[in-house]
């Protein structure tokens, strides 16, 4: 059984930072476009990337977005998202 199987979803607390970091992984940035795109440095993103594959049980970057899909993090084109309930449906 690999780590992100045992990994409880509800005892991960992952900062805003964090899920921010997910989603711009998730739009196919390396970390240099992401500190670029968040002007800090590369390797405060190196931590928080790593920081995230620790907590989530990550080994890599398509494992990750896996997770964050798995687990409502990140949406992808509509799929995988939540929708909230239409005012005048049941």
């Amino acid at each position: 059984m690999s780590t992100s199987d045992t990994t409880d979803p509800l005892s991960i607390a992952l900062s805003a930072r964090e899920i921010e970091i997910i989603e711009l992984v998730a739009e196919g940035l390396t970390n240099q476009e992401i500190a670029d795109r968040l002007t800090i440095s590369k390797r405060t993103v190196d931590n928080h990337v790593s920081n995230v594959f620790t907590k989530t049980g990550s080994k890599n970057r398509v494992a990750l977005l896996n997770w964050a899909m798995d687990h409502g993090k990140i949406c992808r084109d509509g799929f995988n998202c939540c929708a909230l309930p239409d005012a005048d449906g049941p």
